[in-house]
C-alpha cells in the first residue's frame, strides 16, 4: 500500500522509516504542504498522511478522493483543520493519533514558564555580548504561586503534575473535571474566576467553535496585572491582536507561545533570509517579555516514535477492516 506524507520533515522521514521497517507499506515523503495546488501529487496514493497545517478542506478532499485516496491518516491529535462532513460524503476515512507523549508538550510548557520567569533568553544574549549585569532579570519563586490549567486532558494533567511538584496551587477549567487533578488538590472554577485568580495560565484545550479566541480582550482584562499566559495548544485559542494590546498596557506581563493562529504559512520552514511579512507576529517578537517557539512542543524522540507507530498501526488496521482512532463529524 502506497502512503504519501505531506509536510514531512527530516525527523518524520527518520521516525516513519524506522517504524515501517518490518511493514509492507510503501512510504513516500513530500516536503510541501497539502493544499489545493499540491493535492494532485497524491494521485494514485490510497493513503495520505497529513499534519496540522495541511489544508483538508472540502475542495482538497474532493481532489484527493478523485485521485484514489481512501484514507486520511493524521499524524496529530487535533483535527480542526479537517472538513469531516465533506470527508464522510466522499467516503474518506479519517484517523488520528489521539495521544503520543503528553509529557513532551507539558515539559515544553514548563520550559517556557521558567525561561520567561527567569529571563533566560535575555540573560543568554547578554552574556554572549560580555554583559554580566543582572539588571532586569529578577524573577519570582514558582513555589506557592497559583497556576490555572485550561483544559485538563492528558497534556493538561501532565502539566498539572509538574507544577504541583513545584509547590504551586492549582486551579482548573474544563467541562469534564479530571479526577487526577482533583487528587492533586486542584479546584475547578469557571474560566472568568480562574483568569482572575491565577498568576500563570496555561492553555491545553482543543480548538473548537466554542474555544476559538477563548482568550480575547474581555478575558485578558480579567487577568491579574502582570500575569503570565502560555499557549502550547492551538494558535486560534487566543486573539493575537488582543495579546499585543494587553502586553502594551502591562496587563499581560509574560507571554509564551508555541503556536500561532497564522502559522501555516510560516512555521516548519527556514525563512531567515526573507523579510517577515506577518506584521502581527513581527510586533509580538519585539516585546522582551515574549517567547515564541515554532510549534516544537511535541518534538521529542519519544513523541516522534509514538506518532509514527500509532499512525502506521492506524493504517494497517484500516487496511484490515478494523479501523482504530477514527474521527467522525
Amino acid at each position: 500500500m502506497r502512503v504519501l506524507l505531506f509536510s514531512s520533515q527530516h525527523y518524520d522521514q527518520e521516525s516513519f522509516t524506522q517504524a515501517a521497517a518490518s511493514s509492507a507499506l510503501e512510504l513516500h515523503f513530500q516536503a510541501a504542504r497539502l493544499t489545493r495546488d499540491t493535492a494532485p501529487l497524491a494521485q494514485g496514493f490510497e493513503v495520505v498522511c497529513a499534519f496540522i497545517n495541511d489544508d483538508l478542506g472540502a475542495d482538497v478532499l474532493q481532489r484527493l478522493a478523485s485521485g484514489g485516496t481512501r484514507l486520511i491518516a493524521l499524524r496529530s491529535a487535533g483535527y480542526n483543520h479537517v472538513d469531516l462532513t465533506a470527508a464522510a460524503h466522499l467516503g474518506l476515512t479519517v484517523v488520528r493519533v489521539p495521544a503520543y507523549s503528553p509529557h513532551a508538550v507539558a515539559e515544553h510548557t514548563v520550559a517556557l514558564i521558567l525561561a520567561l520567569n527567569r529571563r533566560l533568553h535575555r540573560a543568554y544574549n547578554r552574556t554572549r555580548e560580555g554583559d554580566f549585569t543582572l539588571h532586569g532579570l529578577t524573577g519570582f519563586d514558582l513555589h506557592g504561586k497559583t497556576v490555572g490549567v485550561v483544559g485538563t486532558g492528558q497534556i493538561g494533567a501532565a502539566f498539572a503534575r509538574i507544577m504541583a511538584g513545584f509547590g504551586c496551587q492549582l486551579l482548573a477549567y474544563d467541562p469534564y473535571p479530571n479526577p487526577e487533578l482533583l487528587a492533586l488538590g486542584a479546584r475547578y472554577l469557571e474560566l472568568p474566576e480562574l483568569l482572575g485568580q491565577a498568576r500563570i495560565i496555561s492553555l491545553h484545550c482543543p480548538l473548537t467553535e466554542h474555544t476559538r479566541h477563548l482568550i480575547n480582550a474581555e478575558s485578558l482584562a480579567r487577568l491579574q496585572p502582570g500575569a503570565m499566559l502560555i499557549n502550547t495548544g492551538r494558535g486560534a485559542l487566543v486573539d493575537t491582536p488582543a495579546l499585543i494590546d494587553a502586553l502594551k498596557s502591562g496587563q499581560l506581563g509574560y507571554l509564551g507561545l508555541d503556536v500561532y493562529e497564522e502559522e501555516a504559512q510560516l512555521f516548519f520552514e527556514d525563512r531567515s533570509d526573507l523579510p517577515l511579512q506577518d506584521d502581527v507576529l513581527a510586533r509580538l517578537l519585539t516585546f522582551p517579555n515574549v517567547i515564541v517557539t515554532a510549534h516544537q512542543a511535541f518534538l521529542t524522540r519519544e513523541a516522534l516514535e509514538a506518532i509514527a507507530a500509532t499512525t502506521l498501526d492506524n493504517i494497517a488496521r484500516w487496511a484490515a477492516g478494523d479501523a482504530q482512532n477514527t474521527v467522525t463529524g
